[in-house]
């Protein structure tokens, strides 16, 4: 019987152990990523050619806030900018947090540094996956999303619901 127990056993717990590995992917508490994009600069919405030479209009900051660490350390600064063509963009300037699985930015309603389980209970906007775990990074804002109400971006771990930090913004 005991041959049994540990024949069925071994299987069933390197099954278990694999399927573990897989789902919480520990090995990411050791890793990190880098990424420095630019600030991102649209052409004007006239095309006019200009017989002198102007330097570009620098985006207008709509919002900006500090990171505040919630499940993870995180860190750095959060800016809405819309370019000089109506286009907006979220910014991450001197962004760090942690590696993880399936980790997103999500501009949301909620308060930012609350209750970290509360994010994907009221509206968000998803601006896609996290792009590197450090640098800074420029994640485009869909053109029909309503930025009023908004209060906050997050780094977001879909896979656990849980945020790594947030930033207060005032949209």
């Amino acid at each position: 019987m005991r041959r049994l127990l540990l024949r069925v056993g071994l299987p069933f717990g390197l099954a278990a152990l694999v399927a573990g590995l897989l789902l919480f992917e520990p090995w990411r508490a050791f890793t990190s990523s880098r990424l420095d994009e630019p600030v991102p600069v649209a052409a004007p919405a006239t095309t006019e050619p200009s017989e002198t030479t102007t330097t570009p209009p620098v985006p207008a900051v709509l919002a900006e806030g500090a990171f505040v660490s919630q499940e993870h350390d995180t860190s750095g600064t959060a800016r809405v900018l819309e370019l000089p063509n109506g286009s907006r963009v979220l910014r991450l300037e001197a962004f760090s947090t942690s590696d993880g699985p399936d980790v997103h930015v999500w501009l949301s309603d909620a308060t930012a540094g609350g209750d970290w389980n509360a994010y994907d209970d009221g509206r968000y906007v998803p601006l896609g996956e996290i792009k590197a775990t450090d640098g800074n990074h420029n994640y485009a804002i869909p053109a029909d999303a309503e930025l009023a109400g908004l209060r906050s971006v997050v780094i977001w771990c879909d896979r656990f619901n849980v945020a790594f930090g947030s930033a207060p913004l005032a949209l």
